[in-house]
């Protein structure tokens, strides 16, 4: 099938590669002509694990492009899919659809013959039917279906989770658009994917009630870490203890410093103000995510007190800067709000990302940044481990409690065992054990 992706961010190159990678002829479209112009030299804009092969083959085997041009694979297409970005809008915290829609009025213009118009962008209940709203009145003879079809994918195993999907939401009650949007999975019949169709709007809000459910695993998982702080309990065996219920399950159960990210703090965010503008408040989400933003700053908390209780003139090694390992995603990440603080209370930071630095430099220009996990290390008064990436879970303990002035290593992540690390000689602070 020929498929146009309006939009070569995250979800639409991804999106775009995999259903290359399916068959089908794929052409992402974007109006920003420098990402264009880097994808045709082979450049990926974003880390994401194994993207950058997968394109590569796609391009090469002929069927995966890029351009700047939308009218050509718009009317050429079977299936346009709006992948374009949904910020909060600053000031209300809405999900701004000015580019959900600009794409709605460019796409009606180019179609030809009846075209399948997919909204993968996240956006709020009620969207499908503007965008439909909207193309009608621009063009009245065009023959199209308005479908939702929100994207589940994880930075950093965003491949996968296309190719091996828990569920696929298809909201539509259009029969040709339905028929369309089976051929165009149908290449995961074999790993049964199960396609769940529903009516737009339910899948619409299938995508936020889902993200919002998660956030809320992450923050109560982190609150229960406080109170076994306070109670001399182990939160990683208190998770474990109720993840196997398998009315629970384990997943997003591991406490650590907040949620962060693309998905998370925008989607709970705009479904607070949907939900409030339909006078049926969320309070539990709200409550979510109030206590999410208060947790980041609560962490630089953590570690003045690891530190003595100041860390005025202290330089303090940072190691993770992105929001989680394997993305180089820094959105709402919580060593903002971490460094900012410890700033704030006088320290030094010097930081280590594998991947984060080059998008971290313009949100944090007033810090160090090191070459390497170890020379970030080097003179330090404490360590802390913000983002569990797989290179620093095995570090020479040796050589770290070497390089740091002081011996202390403050765990945002447990990833380390605290009574390995202090019969270590380390002064070791984890999240959620006494």
């Amino acid at each position: 099938m020929r498929v146009t992706m309006i939009g070569s961010g995250y979800v639409g190159l991804v999106s775009g590669a995999c259903f290359a990678d399916f068959g089908h002829e794929v052409t992402c479209v974007d109006t920003d002509a420098g990402k264009i112009a880097a994808l045709k030299r082979g450049e990926i804009p974003i880390y994401e694990p194994g993207l950058d092969d997968l394109v590569a083959n796609n391009v090469r085997a002929g069927r995966l492009s890029f351009t700047t041009e939308l009218a050509g694979p718009v009317a050429a297409a079977d299936a346009v899919f709006i992948a374009v970005g949904t910020p909060s809008r600053r000031g209300d915290g809405h999900a701004d659809l000015t580019y959900v829609h600009q794409a709605a009025r460019d796409v009606v213009a180019a179609i030809e013959g009846f075209t399948v118009v997919v909204t993968k962008s996240t956006v709020p209940v009620g969207t499908g039917d503007e965008v439909e709203r909207i193309m009608r009145e621009t063009r009245a003879d065009a023959d199209f279906a308005v479908v939702s079809n929100p994207e589940f994918l994880r930075e950093g195993a965003a491949i996968a989770d296309f190719k091996r999907p828990d569920r696929i939401v298809i909201g539509t009650e259009d029969d040709r658009a339905r028929k369309v949007m089976e051929d165009l999975y149908r290449p995961l019949y074999l790993n049964a994917a199960p396609l769940l169709f529903t009516a737009r709007r339910t899948s619409e809000l299938i995508k936020y009630a889902g993200n919002a459910f998660l956030a809320t695993k992450i923050t109560f998982i982190n609150e229960m870490a406080d109170l076994c702080e306070r109670v001399g309990a182990n939160v990683q065996e208190v998770a474990r203890g109720i993840g196997l219920d398998n009315r629970i399950g384990g997943k997003f159960l591991h406490a650590g410093p907040g949620y962060g990210g693309s998905c998370f703090p925008k989607d709970t965010l705009a479904l607070i103000k949907t939900a409030q503008d339909m006078e049926s408040p969320l309070r539990l989400v709200e409550t979510v995510v109030a206590v999410n933003d208060q947790r980041k700053r609560a962490m630089a908390r953590k570690v003045i007190a690891a530190c003595g209780g100041s860390v005025r003139g202290k330089r303090i090694a940072i190691l993770g800067l992105a929001f989680k390992p394997n993305t180089d995603d820094m959105r709402e990440a919580p060593s903002l709000s971490i460094v900012t603080a410890l700033l704030d209370a006088g320290a030094e930071i010097t930081a280590y990302d594998p991947e984060a630095m080059a998008s971290a430099k313009p949100l944090m220009p007033e810090i160090a940044y090191a070459p390497d996990a170890y020379s970030c290390l080097e003179g330090a008064d404490a360590l802390v481990i913000v983002t569990e990436w797989d290179a620093f879970r095995a570090l020479d303990l040796g050589r770290v409690k070497a390089a740091l002035r002081h011996p202390v290593v403050v765990d945002l992540r447990n990833i380390y065992r605290s009574g390995e690390m202090r019969e270590r000689g380390f002064t070791y602070v984890n999240v959620g054990n006494a």
